[in-house]
């Protein structure tokens, strides 16, 4: 599914305008038809309901104030609350005009009596849009402050609760129903999870050969990575990984690397490193000073490794294979020119790491994965809460999984491992293959969080809970 930014938004709803003719009061109300459905769903019957509907001066205003006059008949009672008559202006103007004919007047304030607000069961933001470029002011601060004054209230957002993302007060939303397709703010933005609520996506009626976006849910048919193998298959069939890594009081790193790649299904993972100490028997080794890049499906370099700028510009040169690079793997092209190879090379920076490779602090998730990814030809893993996924042309997933619990050493590694495993099977669907890691890796650590509760969880834990994450897909 597409995400879309507020600058897309508007465009979709200006080829909208223009091409289809569908007048921008149409699009309005049509959003104004399709929240109060949601809203008769949501709360049955709706004739028991007290509503108040909170206005900003804007189009998501003016969306609020169709609202109100939709539902003005099917509440048992409703109160509209508003900017200053005068700042409206365009749809959003006709619109309160409407109101005013039907005999609904609005209110600049609140009931002063708290018992009145006590009685009111559902309040409507429709505040403020998406797009935000600085923190809620002024009148639009003093309507979000208003929204809080009813205490008994379900909260619905158009569009967005208003202020999320913004760095400033916001709303706190049971339901937020948006149009079209999902906005950046529903996912990325600070404080999105508290505050969207329940996500309901509507069609207003723009055309859907419109929705055009690089930005999109990290969603798909996984099934196909996990069917059934052929009883008559062996090891060779599905890829041999080689892990390069570990360092004195490091080599865990490489191990739970390596790890990982078995559990994901690798038929076989070669580590080598400067001690043999791994946490499971089936992990090969080599000599760190002999290892040999022939035979190999994916190499994983960097997990406990140290910086040795030598060594991995020889293995990027060198191999004819997928490489991940993590931890200082990454460290050591930090500062360089080096360029990858499309797909083939995968970079899973944490936000510490991706800063060296920006060389400056990560300003804009999105936009500073995509701009990375681009320009050194590489698909980018930025990790954190909502893992990004960018590819070298542009487009860039969002993953939806994850837990506080992962945030613990050594989860990178199993991550690392988890998606060079997948590789191996996969070399011809290295996207696919990346994405339904991710996916498995922070599902992992919400079934771990469920189980342990997010403090006690291990980065090793996370692979004691792959089979029930690779059933859940299957």
């Amino acid at each position: 599914m597409k995400i879309l930014t507020a600058e897309e938004t508007r465009e979709i709803d200006r080829k909208t305008i223009e091409e289809c003719g569908v007048a921008g009061i149409a699009l309005m109300e049509n959003a104004a038809h399709r929240i109060s459905e949601v809203l008769m769903q949501a709360y049955d019957p709706i004739s028991a309901h007290n509503m108040v509907v909170v206005c900003g001066k804007g189009n998501n205003g003016g969306d609020g104030l169709a609202l109100a006059r939709l539902m003005a008949d099917k509440v048992a009672k409703l109160r509209v609350i508003v900017a200053s008559r005068d700042e409206y202006t365009g749809d959003a103007k006709i619109n309160l005009d409407r109101l005013e004919e039907v005999r609904i007047v609005p209110s600049l304030t609140v009931p002063d009596k708290l018992r009145e607000r006590r009685e009111v069961t559902i309040v409507v933001d429709a505040v403020l849009g998406t797009g935000l470029s600085g923190p809620p002011r002024g009148r639009a601060l003093e309507l979000i402050q208003a929204i809080r004054q009813f205490p008994e209230a379900k909260v619905v957002a158009v569009d967005v609760p208003s202020g999320l993302g913004a760095g400033g007060e916001c709303v706190k939303a049971d339901i937020t129903v948006t149009f079209t397709a999902p906005k950046v703010e529903h996912y990325l933005a600070d404080g999105a999870e508290e505050n969207v609520g329940r996500l309901v996506v509507t069609n207003i009626g723009c055309p859907p050969q419109f929705v055009q976006s690089q930005l999109e849910l990290s969603t798909g048919v996984f099934q196909e990575l996990f069917q059934p193998r052929k009883r008559e298959s062996h090891k060779g069939n599905f890829g041999h990984v080689l892990v390069i890594g570990g360092s004195p009081g490091k080599v865990g790193a490489a191990a739970m690397c390596g790890t990982a790649a078995l559990r994901m299904g690798a038929g076989l993972v070669t580590v080598t490193s400067p001690e043999a100490v791994f946490l499971t028997p089936e992990l090969m080794s080599e000599p760190l000073a002999s290892f040999t890049l022939e035979g190999k499906s994916v190499i994983a370099v960097g997990p406990g490794l140290g910086v040795n700028r030598e060594l991995v510009s020889k293995v990027l040169r060198d191999a004819s294979c997928p490489v991940v690079l993590d931890a200082d793997g990454l460290n050591s092209v930090a500062g360089t020119e080096f360029q990858g190879k499309g797909v083939a090379t995968i970079l899973t920076p944490h936000p510490g790491e991706m800063a060296r490779l920006l060389g400056r602090k990560v300003q804009h998730r999105v936009a500073d994965a995509r701009a990375l990814a681009q320009q050194r030809n590489v698909c980018l893993v930025l990790k954190g809460h909502r893992t990004l996924i960018a590819m070298p042309d542009g487009r860039v997933y969002v993953n939806m999984t994850g837990s506080p619990a992962m945030a613990k050493a050594g989860s990178g590694d199993i991550l690392t491992g988890m998606i060079a495993g997948l590789v191996a099977q996969f070399p011809d669907r290295i996207e696919l293959a990346v994405r339904a890691a991710v996916m498995l890796h922070g599902r992992c650590g919400e079934i771990a969080a469920d189980e342990w509760t997010d403090k006690g969880v291990l980065a090793t834990d996370l692979l004691k809970f792959l089979p029930r994450a690779i059933h859940e897909v299957v």
